[in-house]
């Protein structure tokens, strides 16, 4: 069942909507951003999460920080699992002491062996943590929310070996072809399932529908 990452997260109602709906994860951004939380509203979201029968994992999404501010603002805020979306080495993350996911941003033409030695380098420094990779689209001057997709079939080969969440473009519309040509851990979603900058509860739902529908489609497929 390929999980589920709603990312951008400002609020309680949305948080709540995107469970409802069906969402494994709830990305909440510490790093520069328009969809940036301060700890406070990630308190008051992470509590109204942590109080819903459905096991939702929360994700803080953290670009550059030093690693010690990074765990210390998972720690306080109750963090299931820490998102590095910037340019942190291995050496970096393995000073991270919560559940990881590492963003890795795939340039245009870029040969899946190279991907996967990169990933392997990464499972080799983090073998006593958990972590995922995240895929998303590499574009200049941003480390994510870019709504660009990248070349899915680069990804193809890498998710065979790897926990790998596609992330960058995804939507209600396009998300089921991710999932067929990729077949991820997880997709990733945040400018996708907004209306004018703010989440859109009617998208999100849509978004978790296409995905259900394709993974039916791909078990129906395997028998």
């Amino acid at each position: 069942m390929t999980q589920v990452k709603i990312c951008g997260i400002r609020d309680k109602a949305h948080a709540l909507a995107a469970i409802e709906a069906g969402s494994n994860f709830i990305g909440l951004v510490f790093a520069p951003s328009p969809r940036q939380v301060t700890p406070a509203q990630a308190d008051e979201i992470v509590s109204a999460v942590k109080k819903c029968r459905q096991a939702t994992a929360v994700v803080g999404v953290f670009v550059n920080m030093p690693a010690a501010e990074v765990n210390r603002t998972a720690n306080s805020c109750n963090l299931d699992w820490v998102q590095l979306s910037g340019d942190e080495s291995w050496e970096y993350c393995r000073q991270i002491t919560t559940p990881l996911i590492k963003a890795i941003r795939i340039k245009p033409g870029q040969h899946p062996k190279e991907i996967c030695e990169d990933l392997s380098a990464g499972v080799r420094a983090l073998s006593n943590q958990r972590c995922a990779y995240l895929l998303d689209s590499q574009v200049k001057g941003k480390y994510g929310g870019t709504g660009m997709t990248f070349d899915w079939s680069l990804a193809r080969q890498v998710a065979e070996q790897f926990s790998v969440i596609i992330a960058g473009g995804l939507t209600p519309e396009n998300v089921a072809q991710a999932i067929e040509m990729v077949t991820p851990w997880g997709v990733d979603v945040s400018s996708g399932v907004e209306t004018g900058g703010i989440k859109d509860m009617a998208k999100i739902r849509a978004f978790i529908e296409a995905v259900r529908r394709a993974n039916g489609n791909k078990g129906q497929a395997a028998t």
